[in-house]
Parts: structure tokens; sequence; C-alpha cells
């Protein structure tokens, strides 16, 4: 029975994916200009953008993957608000990924692998996010808060900037991980000034 799968494996071929436009979400300050924004109106305006650069109507689009991972106040499936926000038919499948720092990546991942299986021929794929608009949580509320103080919970850190399997920040993460593997201060900018 395996010898079997694996002869089907080996005449499954695999179709190139190549990328055919690329846009960055719009990038500010923490509490700055574009603050007002919504992580799915940054991601509405990078999956417009993207589209018009590589000259793609929005209805030859099969599939939205997108990754976010302050979810919290944006209502319900943020990757299908930002496709519609984009002018992609409501027919789309549209799926949000959270994968912490690695959302975009591994949406674009699961895109070129739609693509690879002959699922999909045209997915938009990227990821979107707005610090300055997640929300504190008064995290006790729900349950009733009957006498004395409530805890005010930061979203930004409880949900995304916060190891929860080592109770640090994901700064010290960044710290730990040069350490590691020996990357110098010198090496960073090195590297920044290269891109």
């Amino acid at each position: 029975m395996a010898l079997a799968a694996t002869e089907r494996l080996d005449s499954i071929k695999p179709r190139d994916v190549c990328i055919v436009g690329v846009a960055r979400t719009p990038m500010g300050g923490f509490l700055g200009s574009l603050s007002s924004l919504s992580a799915t109106k940054l991601g509405s305006i990078g999956i417009e953008s993207a589209l018009k650069r590589a000259n793609v109507d929005p209805s030859l689009v099969q599939e939205v993957i997108f990754g976010n991972v302050l979810s919290a106040n944006l209502g319900q499936a943020p990757a299908r608000q930002a496709a519609l926000g984009a002018g992609i038919p409501n027919t789309v499948v549209c799926t949000t990924v959270n994968k912490v720092c690695a959302s975009g990546m591994k949406a674009t991942m699961l895109a070129a692998q739609s693509i690879q299986l002959g699922i999909n021929d045209f997915v938009v794929a990227g990821g979107m996010e707005s610090v300055s608009n997640v929300p504190k949580y008064l995290a006790e509320a729900r349950k009733g808060s009957r006498l004395g103080h409530d805890t005010l919970v930061d979203g930004m850190l409880k949900d995304g900037l916060w190891d929860v399997y080592n109770d640090y920040g994901m700064g010290v993460c960044a710290e730990l991980c040069t350490e590691h593997h020996g990357i110098t201060r010198e090496d960073q900018v090195c590297y920044q000034s290269a891109c």
C-alpha cells in the first residue's frame, strides 16, 4: 500500500509559482499618522496596490490568505474584510493566519502551495497589523466586577509582544537569538543597509 502511494506521488508534478505583484501595507509610527486606520483597512490598501501593480483584475483572485496576529476589535474574518475592501468579490475564499511574527510568511507559503498543487491560479497573500489600534482589556469584566480594582490588560503585549512560554517580551527573544547565533549589532546594520 505504501509503495502504491509513493508511486502516485512520484507522478505528481508541482506547478511553478511566481509573484506577479507586491506592495507593502502602509507603515507608520506607534499612535502616529496612520493610527486612525484599522489593520483591515491597511490590508485593503496593500492588496489593492499589489493587484494594480500586477495589472490583475480583482475578479481573477481565487483565494486570499492574510496574516494577522492582533485581531482583537477588528471584527470577524479580518482577511475577508481586507479582501472586500480591495474590491475582491465576496465569493472568494479568505483565510486569516495567526502565527505571530511569521503570519504573513506562512500565508505566502500556503498560497504558493495551493498554486503548486493546482488548486488555484491567482492567490493574494500577505499580512496586516495596526499596533496603534489594539485595545486594552478588562479581562475579568465578563464574569462581573463586584468589588475592588479591575486589572487592565494591554492586548498588544498579551496577544502579540509577550512570549507566553518563557514569560518575557519578544525583544528579549531577539536578543537571545542574536547571542545564540553570534550576530553582532554591526552585522545587523550591514544586513539592514544591504536591503
